[in-house]
């Protein structure tokens, strides 16, 4: 028998319909002003009352950007550093992960501790210690100094993440290559990562994310224009008496649309892979 819907349950679907599309609006309007402003000009932006639409559509922040090698150095240094630092993540994060997943060993537990207490500690407090060791060490302005600093942040999540995937995976996996003669590396390397794509995937999209929009590091660690991300770089079109607000607006959406392409194409992947060790 169809349930009958009382006016009070009409009532609270409207409701939440109302809530969801308010929500829905919050979110994307930015989304859409930050579109639109890039195809405006720095005069319209700045017009009262402002215009929704674009009067006069134009392209020249756009050509701006890309017509420019410095503005385009930084998004190679943004591509550089963060792939980097994503290979080199996933690839570290995958042997810990093994490890802890398939051995015991004495302080695996201290280690595992200690791996999770990093997370609590705010970036920012390590800021000056870190600016400190890249000039003792004279790697400030490179992207040694970069890439080694962004790993102490994303590795340690990227080890709990891919820990907690490669326990959802059985064992017999590894002691049917043992019975065959194989060792632990045969077993990781031709077995367990071959099924293990939706966690390197989550783990990747993660790390290059982070490292894409990473801010305070970028800029203490390094100085010269051609070592400057793409954050710093659309902070650097704010000039003291002007700001090339269309010119800011294209750069975000040109920075935002890579990150937007891998999360499609991964999306199948990264969700089952964030979610794979919830159930175990």
């Amino acid at each position: 028998m169809r349930k009958r819907h009382t006016p009070k349950d009409r009532l609270i679907t409207v409701a939440l319909h109302v809530a969801l599309a308010a929500g829905l609006f919050f979110a994307a309007f930015p989304i859409y002003w930050m579109l639109s402003s890039s195809f405006k000009s720095n005069t319209e932006i700045f017009a009262l009352p402002p215009t929704i639409l674009p009067k006069a559509f134009t392209l020249e922040a756009y050509a701006a950007i890309l017509g420019d090698p410095v503005k385009l150095r930084f998004f190679f240094n943004s591509y550089f550093v963060a792939g980097a630092v994503t290979v080199l993540t996933v690839l570290i994060a995958l042997l810990a992960a093994y490890g802890f997943s398939r051995f015991n060993f004495r302080g695996k537990g201290s280690l595992n501790t200690l791996i999770i207490s990093t997370q609590t500690i705010p970036p920012i407090t390590l800021l000056i210690p870190f600016f400190g060791l890249v000039v003792s060490y004279g790697i400030f302005d490179t992207y040694i100094a970069l890439i080694l600093t962004y790993l102490v942040f994303t590795l340690p999540y990227a080890i709990l993440l891919m820990t907690g995937y490669l326990n959802t995976l059985p064992r017999d996996l590894d002691e049917a290559v043992a019975v065959d003669g194989g060792t632990s590396w045969t077993a990781l390397w031709r077995v367990i990562v071959p099924i293990s794509l939706p966690g390197i995937v989550a783990t990747s999209v993660y790390t290059f994310l982070l490292c894409w929009n990473e801010f305070l590091f970028a800029l203490t660690l390094t100085k010269s224009t051609s070592m400057r991300t793409v954050p710093i770089g659309i902070q650097l079109l704010m000039g003291q008496h002007a700001f090339e607000w269309n010119q800011m607006m294209a750069m975000s959406v040109l920075g935002s649309l890579p990150l937007l392409l891998i999360y499609l194409i991964a999306q199948r992947f990264f969700l089952a892979g964030m979610t794979a060790g919830s159930v175990k």
